[in-house]
């Protein structure tokens, strides 16, 4: 058995309180109903670029004792309760995070006569989305009508994807001589814009491994300037590999610089 379920994804900048669910209808859990196993992006963080769409595929164990009749299933962002998913058809909503599966459908593949495996991808769009985190409002209705509903059976974490740089000079370099790293962070522009924009007053720490070993050794921190940029010098010492290593933080996601190899004489 194959059942049809609806699924859409909303952002809480939304900001129509009209739209909020009662309390009851918000969160009811007959004991005979569960929902499990939710897991967006195979466990990972959700990293959004700037430039384009994101696919993530999203699946849920569901359980019913009468057996599992449909389900419903909206990822939402913010503090204000999404709409009902049946109620998404339709509506043109420029400002928000708006994202659905490609045919607006969820799958669920029975597994026996009370459990479902229920999987789909929603095709998310940065637009909005800052970095936090998506909750998931599922609804699942059993083969006696009865409803399961709750706003939040998993939270998701997403963040903007970041771009880190690198290039040490002069190359070649006499031993003991002066290398001069520059630099630059940046991280995708949403909400405010497509593309890449600078990231000031972050943190980089510069790692050397030497040639022939597999080991990074970090040198020193760096912290970029009002323009993302990044620069410092050290001591040539050995032939090696020099680059830059971002943490990320609640809203930008790690990044890691592209190995540049300074040959020292």
């Amino acid at each position: 058995m194959r059942t049809r379920v609806t699924l859409a994804a909303v952002s809480g900048a939304l900001a129509l309180s009209a739209l909020a669910l009662p309390a009851a209808q918000a969160d009811e859990e007959p004991a005979d109903i569960t929902v499990t196993n939710v897991v967006a992006n195979d466990g990972k963080p959700i990293v959004m670029n700037g430039t384009g769409y994101k696919r993530v595929t999203v699946t849920m164990t569901v359980t019913a004792a009468a057996g599992v009749e449909e389900a419903d299933a909206t990822l939402w962002t913010g503090g204000v309760m999404p709409p009902s998913p049946d109620d998404l058809d339709g509506l043109n909503w420029p400002d928000m995070a708006e994202a659905r599966t490609p045919d607006g459908l969820l799958d669920c593949t029975e597994v026996n006569a009370t459990t479902a495996t229920c999987g789909a991808t929603f095709v998310l769009r940065p637009q909005r989305w800052e970095g936090g985190g998506f909750d998931t409002f599922v609804t699942v209705t059993d083969k006696n009508g009865g409803t399961y509903q709750n706003v939040n059976v998993k939270s998701f974490t997403y963040k903007r994807h970041s771009i880190v740089r690198l290039d040490a000079s002069p190359e070649p370099v006499r031993k003991g001589g002066t290398i001069t790293v520059r630099g630059k962070l940046t991280t995708a522009g949403y909400p405010y814009s497509y593309g890449y924009v600078p990231v000031a007053a972050q943190n980089v720490t510069l790692q050397f491994k030497k040639a022939g070993t597999s080991t990074w050794a970090t040198l020193k921190t760096v912290k970029s300037n009002r323009d993302g940029a990044l620069r410092t010098t050290t001591t040539a010492t050995y032939d090696g590999y020099y680059r830059f290593s971002y943490p990320g933080d609640h809203r930008n996601a790690p990044a890691v610089s592209v190995a540049d190899h300074v040959d020292v004489r």
